[in-house]
């Protein structure tokens, strides 16, 4: 069951998603939208974008995703980074990595690509575009679900689970999220 958000031309955003307020524009905008040109050519559809804000603390949703033609957030939701980019497991990313064996998460723009079904059930493969995400694919860093990203662990703990590196999100969530951000857009994350 969804709930139709205001201002949306009758858009539902499922109730698991973080209520966002109307008319608000994320702070990583203007870079997502300066790589979407930059990438524009590898990128077939730019209806909406996904950004991570990798400043904000794991207990926030800081997943978020973005209609281009105004700019504004239509969802938005949890997710984990890494453990090697928070070796204290503080929630706070301390550092990005794209090197291999880091189990650090990495920045910067993803092509997002096929899904598929595999531990973590049903996930989205990712390809890097810049430097600091080039060895994405080869990493295997993915979209895809984890019980470790849950909105009642991040109101007790301050902060939820960590990953190897892949941008996991609730249960809850990703379905709608694989819907949403479907394959041949792009992700930008950034901190």
């Amino acid at each position: 069951m969804g709930v139709v958000v205001a201002g949306s031309a009758g858009l539902v955003v499922p109730r698991a998603f973080a209520t966002v307020k109307t008319g608000e524009k994320p702070a990583l905008l203007a870079r997502a939208m300066a790589a979407l040109k930059v990438h524009g050519s590898s990128i077939p559809y730019h209806d909406v974008i996904g950004l991570v804000d990798f400043s904000a603390p794991s207990r926030e949703p800081r997943f978020q995703i973005v209609d281009v033609g105004n700019g504004r957030v239509v969802a938005s939701m949890l997710v984990a980074h890494g453990r090697g980019s928070d070796p204290a497991n503080s929630g706070w990313v301390e550092r990005l990595s794209n090197r291999p064996g880091s189990n650090a998460s990495c920045q910067g723009s993803f092509l997002t690509s096929e899904t598929y079904s595999g531990k973590h059930g049903r996930s989205r493969r990712l390809h890097g575009l810049d430097a600091e995400n080039s060895l994405a694919e080869s990493r295997a860093i993915v979209i895809h679900a984890a019980s470790y990203v849950d909105r009642g662990m991040a109101r007790a703990h301050g902060r939820v689970g960590r990953s190897e590196g892949c941008f996991a999100v609730s249960h809850d969530d990703i379905g709608q999220l694989l819907a949403r951000l479907g394959t041949g857009r792009l992700l930008f994350a950034s901190k």
